[in-house]
């Protein structure tokens, strides 16, 4: 028998489209041995899921593997008939796909899928099913796991569904888990709890792991190995320690310059000509905000009940002029709820909104896309693929608030409007004719950006807008907010899950757990000297790694 679980040999996979063949992974080889964690990383289009769906016969019908082997144990899967698969998905093999809300079933609920993935590999009567499903929810940290397992999806947040794909691909205890961005959705120490448990799983059961991310901390603290891709191929490979503190591909250096990591600003994301490619702290944090005549927002005592559930409880802040600042906490703290009432997409149940002197929180929400302040306050979403309207194409996404705001705008000055808004966030105005599905990550991210500064705004809110981006397009992003910012003089509300992003982009951040204000502070300060346990315990759940101590280590 095998010394490992998985071994990859000079894996090729191939493509058809309407455009020829295109070769997505070009002889690529790994090794997984039980119980050990192997990483695989790299920007978007580097084939990482690719190899994952060759490894679980997945591809779809226009993909194909052309050549090489895929072991696992004594058995060669690339050979393995539809029948022998099937028999070997769920207790031999598993996935957490990217996209859970796509992978779950719309139609069943999460307790039906469940019981679903148990029946089709073990024999258990309806009594010790109930008690199986209830113990996998409650081993993800899903909250009140009665009523979950009579959610269907689309009732589920994100990070609710991300969850209960990870349930169901533990459901029958593979010896391998394969996790495609396992935590995308899910705040600090959410992603921490599942990733403990992933972890805990795999060295009780000598469960092989492979983790798919683009999050370089997630990899450094819980795979022993890591691979890195870059366009089909496998350019280095090597222990977690020795290639974050010593990198020796130029790619795998720019993947290292382009992380935040805990001292890192927005000028060190980037490779350094004359260094050796690992981020510098030879700037410091921003400064705290200066004073302002007056605020451009202030929320006072903003509550907001759903049906007896009170999401917000009296939170009060204020944004200044040209402020940017940061909200941050665990799923269902609150943070999206207070992004749309200041946003005003829904309405508050008790306090005010205050924009530039005027009170906004009593113009009720379906009214104020008429009002003069809905051009000024504009939002950018969490996932640009889903929030831009795949019927139109990037020119018409861009020019949609500029119609709709503005009805006596004309048609020659729309264009010269959007495609000015293109030039700002960098996006090439020959690719303006695209609709969303034949753009990148990155650049539908840009699209959602100048779609947001088409109407002017003094205000914008952004919901997550970096999440699902790789760490080199989503350096690229937050450098062009920044600058965006500073030539407009945009006021920023940043919501997001990661405390880097924030803390590089934000002078001031706020935290909150469970619909109240914990704790408000400077970035400096905030991260130096955190106040509550609370903070703390968001700060010590960040994935991070810092390459100089790494390469001390080495």
């Amino acid at each position: 028998m095998s010394e490992y679980l998985l071994r990859v040999k000079d894996l090729h996979v191939e493509f058809t489209t309407r455009n020829g063949r295109v070769r997505a992974v070009r002889g690529v080889s790994l090794a997984l041995s039980p119980g050990a964690t192997l990483g695989i990383v790299g920007e978007s289009g580097s084939g990482k899921s690719v190899t994952a769906y060759a490894i679980t016969k997945l591809l779809d019908r226009a993909g194909r593997i052309t050549g090489g082997s895929i072991e696992f144990g004594d058995s060669d899967l690339v050979s393995a008939s539809y029948e022998e698969m099937r028999r070997l998905r769920g207790p031999a093999i598993s996935m957490i796909f990217q996209n859970a809300r796509g992978a779950l079933n719309p139609i069943r609920t999460i307790g039906q899928q469940l019981v679903d993935a148990l029946s089709a590999h073990r024999r258990l009567s309806k009594e010790k099913q109930q008690e199986r499903v209830l113990d996998l929810l409650a081993a993800v940290m899903l909250k009140d796991p009665e009523r979950i397992l009579r959610s269907y999806p689309h009732q589920l947040s994100g990070g609710m569904c991300q969850r209960a794909m990870i349930a169901l691909a533990i459901a029958c205890e593979p010896q391998l888990l394969i996790a495609d961005e396992p935590t995308t959705g899910l705040d600090v120490t959410t992603q921490k709890t599942v990733m403990d448990l992933v972890a805990r799983l795999a060295t009780e059961r000598k469960m092989g792991v492979i983790l798919i991310t683009h999050d370089l901390g997630l990899a450094a603290r819980y795979c022993q190995n890591i691979a890195v891709m870059q366009e089909g191929v496998v350019v280095e490979t090597a222990p977690a320690t020795q290639l974050f503190g010593s990198p020796q591909h130029p790619y795998t250096r720019r993947l290292v310059a382009a992380s935040p990591t805990a001292h890192s600003t927005l000028d060190d994301l980037g490779v350094d000509a004359e260094s050796d490619g690992v981020p510098s702290c030879r700037k410091t944090l921003q400064s705290p905000r200066t004073s302002a005549a007056r605020p451009l927002l202030t929320a006072k005592d903003l509550t907001k009940d759903f049906s007896g559930f009170r999401a917000v409880d009296s939170v009060s802040f204020d944004i200044a002029p040209g402020e940017s600042v940061g909200l941050v906490g665990e799923s269902g703290s609150g943070k999206s709820t207070i992004s749309r009432i200041i946003s005003r997409l829904i309405d508050k149940s008790q306090g005010s909104v205050v924009f530039d002197g005027h009170d906004i929180g009593d113009i009720p929400a379906s009214d104020f896309h008429g009002s003069e302040f809905r051009r000024q306050i504009q939002i950018v979403f969490q996932d640009p693929h889903e929030s831009l309207n795949p019927r139109y194409t990037a020119f018409d996404c861009i020019a949609h608030p500029l119609r709709r705001l503005d009805r006596l705008i004309g048609k020659r000055e729309t264009k010269r409007r959007v495609e000015e808004c293109a030039e700002r966030v960098e996006f090439d105005c020959a690719l303006l004719t695209r609709f969303p599905h034949q753009l990148s990550g990155g650049q539908k991210a840009r699209v959602g950006i100048a779609r947001a500064i088409a109407t002017n705004p003094r205000l914008l809110i952004l919901d997550e807008p970096t999440a699902a981006l790789d760490v080199s397009v989503q350096a690229v992003v937050l450098k062009l907010l920044d600058r965006l910012r500073r030539e407009e003089g945009l006021s920023f509300f940043f919501v997001s899950h990661d405390l880097n992003v924030v803390r590089m982009l934000c002078e001031r951040i706020i935290v909150m757990a469970s619909g109240r204000v914990v704790e408000e502070a400077s970035s400096l300060e905030l991260f130096r000297a955190p106040q509550t346990a609370y903070t703390r315990e968001l700060l010590e759940a960040i994935p991070s790694f810092d390459p100089r101590r790494m390469r001390e280590i080495g």
